[in-house]
């Protein structure tokens, strides 16, 4: 529980300092100089920098919520990932490849799409509005695998039918994105446990970090 804290923690201080950077640098580049090829490259670092942060975020609230752990990691590991490779394309460290830009791009998807369902996978929802949370991840799944099929093969898209389908999925995603905290608010309200179950929830998380402690603190010092 400490860890995942953390991880949200230097997620929050990374993100705070970017955007505090992003502005220093923008405010002097149009008070004392041209923006330049250069000053566009620091730019897009820090915005880079602001973004990954901000998916870090979302993936470690429900990190250190404890009701998952494959996807909020999945989506921090993805993220800087992600991160480090559009670094290496905007300093032109990269060779610029076809393969390197594709595989770029792939992986920023799989970090948003990671982000997106971590925080919709925080919502508490009861039993009557489970369902939402399920045709969410089928929807971003399926307009993940569409995008990433569009990205690698280029299919010939004459025929627009991908291109509704991608309109479709997005509308879904969109729609249930809105919902679901409106779902959530009604599983609150409607179930008067729900939130008895909330603060359990919070004081076992409390609990294992005191006893972890507590072990920590009982073990005998090797070093005296």
């Amino acid at each position: 529980m400490k860890d995942t804290a953390n991880i949200r923690r230097v997620f929050l201080y990374t993100l705070i300092a970017s955007v505090a950077v992003s502005a220093l640098i923008g405010i002097g580049v149009f008070l004392f100089r041209d923006f330049g090829y250069y000053e566009v490259r620091v730019m897009m670092t820090t915005l880079t920098v602001t973004v990954t942060s901000i998916l870090g975020l979302a993936c470690g609230a429900y990190l250190e919520s404890g009701r998952g752990r494959v996807l909020p990691i999945a989506g921090i590991a993805s993220s800087i990932l992600a991160a480090i490779m559009t670094l290496l394309i905007v300093w032109n460290v990269s060779d610029h490849s076809e393969s390197f830009m594709r595989s770029t791009a792939t992986v920023t998807l799989l970090a948003l799409s990671c982000s997106h369902l971590s925080l919709l996978s925080l919502a508490q929802l009861d039993s009557r509005f489970a369902w939402s949370r399920t045709f969410a991840f089928v929807c971003v799944g399926l307009l993940s695998v569409i995008l990433v099929y569009l990205i690698w093969f280029e299919p010939d898209i004459a025929n627009d039918l991908i291109m509704r389908i991608i309109g479709v999925l997005s509308i879904l995603v969109a729609a249930i994105t809105v919902i679901t905290p409106v779902f959530h608010k009604l599983s609150m309200t409607d179930s008067p446990t729900a939130e008895i179950d909330v603060e359990i929830e919070r004081l076992k998380g409390r609990i294992s970090e005191l006893e972890q402690k507590k072990s920590a603190l009982s073990q005998p010092d090797v070093t005296a």
